[in-house]
């Protein structure tokens, strides 16, 4: 390392080497077939059912029966069908909605689209769940609806949750963007609350891209979300096929052994990729981007509906291979996450605190590329100010978003990668400091 550049602390030992060839693997990409890229190619050149046809409907039901509730409404992102929630629930200037972090800009922006204000609820330090003690001590007159974000696919508390909004009158919205596939007490996490939404953006647990999806028991409620979603501009035939493209690349690059080489090129191109993103610098700053009332594309709902069949032999892979990094990783005196007794979580990722982020990254790039839900408080934004945030409010989120790595758990991680990362990982990394939190062991 130069002499002018950042000295790696004494615990971190050299970076693992690699030849150029070996296998790395990523972050994502694990979710996808050659199927479901056949399937995009399909309707790319086809042009058929681009964006209006059938499979939305289909998808939508599909989705309704896996969370076990009557109905699922499409949108172009999770954050569209929240602000939809939002506007169908009435929340609006002068009220406030409780929002745990971490969690991503995003997620805010929606409240503060609507003239509300978001009140931010510190995180357990073990789930990495909303801190309901603390959430209760935040309520206040103007509270109107408590959200509660499942985490990495790690249910909250929800007994405890839902007696709380009944003592105060709230509406409860789970965010399970991060958590299709999890339960809580035998149940699909998303049909606990009045509604929930979930994500099939490209780091989630299936991938269309870009995607989103309210779901929700309540017949008066849908109906609202419902005339919302009439009230969205279908996507342009030009960022349909980006989305399109950019599921067929990276499900190719993301090909353990190419991804090293592909990886690279990736940051090199920085911001001139011309693949479409999931943000963009409106949204990082906390602005509101054009066209952001979007619906679903047809041909995106149908490779999502693919993936929904397979998603029992998904959920069951991520679990094996949790369980695994749980293993290994606190007999080697890492604290692994718990949650609820009642819980059964369904980690899109496997979080793991470490003492020096920036090193770890570095030094395990050769073989894994780790994840870094969550850099802030409000990942992604160029401040959490942007987000009306104040600095030292949730001190243990604060804590998390300076120690958090992210192992993937997807379909192309092996039972030898497992084994490889975690050694790497113990090579080079110590871990954080024990964190204090009310959480159960798992």
């Amino acid at each position: 390392m130069a002499a002018n550049g950042p000295q790696r602390p004494s615990h971190v030992r050299a970076p693992v080497r690699r030849g150029p060839t070996a296998r790395r693997v990523a972050l994502l990409g694990g979710t996808t077939t050659g199927a479901d890229c056949a399937l995009a190619l399909w309707h790319l050149l086809s042009r058929r059912a681009l964006i209006e046809g059938p499979a939305l409907a289909r998808y939508e039901q599909s989705f309704a029966e896996r969370i076990g509730v009557r109905h699922a409404i499409s949108f172009a992102s999770a954050r569209v069908g929240f602000y939809g929630l939002l506007q169908a629930l009435g929340v609006g200037d002068g009220d406030e909605v409780l929002l745990p972090v971490p969690t991503h800009i995003v997620v805010a922006n929606a409240v503060r689209y609507t003239g509300a204000r978001p009140v931010y609820v510190d995180c357990d330090p073990r789930s990495y769940t909303m801190d309901l003690s603390q959430a209760e001590v935040r309520v206040t007159p103007r509270t109107k609806m408590l959200l509660l974000q499942h985490t990495f696919g790690i249910p909250s508390e929800m007994d405890a949750a839902l007696a709380l909004a009944r003592r105060h009158g709230l509406h409860v919205i789970e965010d399970c963007v991060h958590a299709l596939g999890a339960r809580y007490r035998g149940r699909p996490v998303g049909g606990f609350g009045v509604a929930g939404f979930f994500s099939s953006e490209e780091t989630k647990t299936i991938s269309t891209t870009m995607g989103g999806m309210v779901v929700t028991d309540d017949a008066g409620l849908a109906e609202s979300v419902r005339a919302f979603q009439t009230r969205c501009a279908w996507p342009s035939r030009r960022l349909t096929t980006g989305y399109l493209l950019k599921l067929v690349v990276y499900h190719v690059l993301t090909q353990p052994r190419v991804h090293g080489g592909a990886r690279w090129a990736h940051e090199k191109l920085g911001r001139r990729n011309p693949l479409p993103r999931a943000t963009n610098e409106i949204d990082r700053s906390g602005g509101r981007p054009p066209h952001y009332e979007q619906r679903l594309a047809n041909a995106q709902a149908a490779l999502g509906l693919r993936q929904l069949e397979r998603l029992d032999a998904n959920l069951a892979h991520r679990r094996r291979v949790a369980a695994r990094y749980a293993s290994r990783l606190s007999a080697l005196g890492f604290f692994p996450p718990s949650w609820p007794q009642e819980a059964h979580p369904a980690l899109v990722r496997y979080p793991v605190r470490v003492d020096d982020r920036e090193s770890v990254i570095e030094a395990l790039k050769p073989i894994v590329g780790l994840g870094t839900w969550f850099t802030s408080v409000l990942e992604e934004a160029d401040s959490p100010a942007h987000g009306d945030y104040e600095v030292g409010s949730c001190p243990t989120a604060e804590d998390v978003a300076r120690h958090l790595v992210n192992l993937p758990t997807h379909q192309r991680v092996s039972d030898r990668d497992v084994e490889t990362i975690v050694a790497a990982l113990a090579a080079v990394a110590a871990p954080a400091p024990a964190p204090i939190g009310r959480a159960r062991p798992a």
